[in-house]
């Protein structure tokens, strides 16, 4: 009987455990919108996964052509909060190279962002066969702020083509294709160490590596052995409205029996003269050859690398003396590639892939006005705390639509406190409209803040354009509440320094007005002593202070509860009370 009961257990255990979860599947060719970052021409390509137009396939060599079918720097984004993903597809060449394993040719790589704008990496499981399958699995489905999962890119292979692809995550998991973002990408033209070798997985292309660091869309036109500098690929590179154009292509360029000292100045000219006419304004960087780890010692090799850089930092300098602006170089010594930096002493290892990360990310971060700190405050990220009500990235990208079309005059940079009283862009959640249609939208003042910001999310809007492309008369930025409960007072004077110091760069000609943040339950007493020394750090930068927190305060220095809904948010009364103490500072 005992044997009986135990073999009707185990059958039981083994039919619970051989029902499968039903999975969707998504399609990303058939998509409404498009989801495929990093490609420039998406209505003009031969198939949906390439990189060039079909109409280059006249004009390119052929080479080019066959390797712009390579899915190198291609990137889907979605959001989620499954527990496992799947992602199946099929591929065209070979599944590997003899000095690069099939994870960096062939396969796919996935990243989360979590709620706070963290980047995780996630492991999967593979098999390459006829279909290549990656399974994600025991991915923790929920940060702690809400149950919609997080942001997930999925970088595509380095060194094949991808014919079909399909993603699956189970039947009652939540998933929502992102659409492209609007932001004007890092455009890339290289050669193989830029197309993906020898990385061990996609996400370690140096080229993914600074995307994810500077947050940006990349424009991978890097073609292994064939970049060369040519008219019919720079033809196409400045039809590409670009954030910066980077030309790394002396690795191709060495040979002098085919590219003599005159050949080479010639289309490093060309390439510059022709960007500068069609993009007047758009900064573009020079790259030496990096060398070989090898070349340390046999001289050959180093003879070849010098003789190239040597000839293009010449032809900088001509350039520049010419009058041509914006232009700019990464040196070897910037690039400072090391002796196990690379897999056969030309192709960087994943350690060399970091190093070339990096010192493109400083010399980027100094080209566009974008430095960073060693604290969360001065490193510039995402959120995604409360979706519930308003979507973070749909409002960065209504405001730069905004810009565009409706520039203000005012901009309020803010959290919560601000965001829900009223204005433009709307918000679902609304506290005190008519307050705000009554008094500031007659002064062209914008709302510029958003749920849950701290300062570190306000730089990254900054960095991302919020106050790019129109002359504002006054920025007010008042933030920092949210950071109380992470960050010391110098951590968040600190944030706050850089953040000022980003907006002067972008709006010269403003009235600046750094405010004190509001008093909140509990906390009155630090509040006050941090304003103390934002007041300052306002003073230190030159620019105006405010602060209006004082109508919040009882005689005994602790809030009007009356004045609050929650201790930190204002109601109507209190959204009545601010208006008064803000307007004289807002209509100057």
């Amino acid at each position: 009987m005992k044997q009986k009961l135990l073999l009707i257990c185990c059958l039981i255990v083994i039919k619970g455990c051989s029902q499968e979860v039903a999975v969707k599947w998504w399609n990303p060719q058939e998509s409404a919108f498009n989801v495929l970052e990093g490609q420039v021409w998406p209505a003009e390509v031969e198939d949906f996964y390439d990189r060039l137009p079909k109409r280059a396939k006249e004009n390119v060599r052929e080479p080019v052509w066959n390797l712009s079918k390579h899915a190198s720097g291609l990137k889907i984004r979605f959001r989620s909060n499954a527990e496992e993903i799947i992602v199946r597809y099929g591929v065209g060449l070979r599944k590997a190279m003899d000095h690069m394993p099939a994870t960096g040719v062939s396969g796919v790589d996935l990243y989360a962002k979590d709620s706070d704008g963290e980047w995780l990496w996630c492991n999967g499981g593979r098999t390459f066969s006829d279909t290549i399958t990656f399974k994600f699995n025991g991915l923790r489905s929920n940060d702690k702020y809400h149950d919609l999962g997080r942001e997930y890119r999925l970088n595509l292979p380095l060194y094949n083509t991808v014919e079909w692809m399909e993603i699956g995550i189970p039947e009652s998991a939540h998933f929502e294709p992102l659409p492209v973002r609007k932001e004007k990408p890092i455009v890339v033209y290289g050669t193989s160490i830029a197309h993906g070798a020898c990385a061990s997985r996609p996400g370690m292309a140096w080229t993914n590596i600074l995307s994810r660091k500077m947050d940006r869309p990349l424009i991978n036109l890097a073609f292994s052995g064939n970049g060369r500098l040519e008219k019919e690929l720079i033809d196409l590179v400045d039809e590409i409205d670009a954030k910066i154009y980077i030309l790394d292509c002396l690795p191709n360029l060495w040979r002098e029996e085919t590219y003599d000292d005159a050949e080479l100045e010639k289309r490093i000219v060309y390439s510059v003269r022709q960007l500068r006419k069609e993009r007047p304004e758009t900064p573009i960087l020079l790259v030496d050859h990096a060398g070989y780890t090898d070349g340390f010692i046999r001289d050959e090799r180093k003879d070849a690398f010098s003789r190239v850089n040597r000839i293009q930092r010449a032809t900088y300098k001509k350039l520049q003396s010419e009058g041509i602006t914006g232009l700019h170089y990464l040196s070897y010594e910037e690039l400072g590639l090391r002796i196990d930096d690379t897999v056969d002493g030309t192709h960087p290892n994943d350690l060399g892939m970091i190093h070339y990360a990096e010192a493109y990310e400083t010399k980027l971060r100094e080209i566009l006005n974008e430095p960073t700190g060693n604290t969360s405050t001065t490193l510039p990220v995402t959120q995604y705390r409360e979706p519930n009500n308003y979507d973070w990235e749909k409002r960065h990208n209504e405001i730069l639509e905004m810009n565009k079309n409706n520039p203000p005059k005012k901009v309020i940079l803010a959290n919560s406190i601000v965001h829900f009283w009223g204005g433009l862009p709307r918000s679902k959640l609304v506290r005190e409209e008519t307050t705000w249609e009554k008094y500031l939208t007659p002064l062209g003042a914008r709302n510029y803040a958003y749920g849950w910001d701290r300062i570190e999310n306000v730089l990254w809007r900054v960095y991302h354009g919020e106050l790019d492309g129109f002359k504002a008369e006054q920025v007010l930025v008042m933030i920092g509440t949210n950071n109380l409960h992470l960050n010391t007072d110098e951590e968040i004077t600190t944030g706050l320094k850089l953040l000022m110091q980003a907006v002067e760069i972008r709006q010269p000609d403003a009235e600046i007005v750094l405010m004190g943040i509001l008093p909140r339950r509990d906390q009155e007493e630090r509040v006050k002593t941090l304003n103390q020394k934002i007041e300052r750090l306002a003073k230190e930068l030159g620019i105006n202070y405010a602060y209006v927190g004082d109508v919040f305060l009882k005689s005994d220095e602790k809030i009007d509860e009356s004045l609050f809904s929650d201790g930190l948010h204002p109601n109507k009364k209190g959204y009545l009370k601010m208006r008064s103490a803000l307007l004289p500072i807002i209509s100057l």
